[in-house]
């Protein structure tokens, strides 16, 4: 499975998006939704927030990389930014 072209970018050993909405709450908002679809598929981003901003790290930790279980769920998360 590839990587979209787009906003994700490959950064060592993870793939990162940004993700802006219009306040918090909105922030929020789309932070529980991208938890509902991670327990979906069962696997978890990292996610950091800062007033409007979400930042999703992706990586199998325990593979020390990038794997096909992140890119399918970059391609889910996709969905939703």
């Amino acid at each position: 499975m590839e990587l979209p072209a787009g906003d994700w970018v490959h950064r060592g050993n993870e793939l990162i998006r940004v993700v802006r909405r219009d306040d918090f709450a909105a922030a929020l908002e789309f932070v529980n939704l991208v938890g509902a679809i991670a327990d979906r598929v069962g696997h978890h981003p990292d996610i950091d927030i800062r007033w409007n901003t979400v930042t999703l790290r992706l990586s199998t930790h325990s593979m020390g990389g990038v794997t096909d279980a992140d890119l399918a769920l970059v391609h889910e998360l996709d969905r939703v930014c």
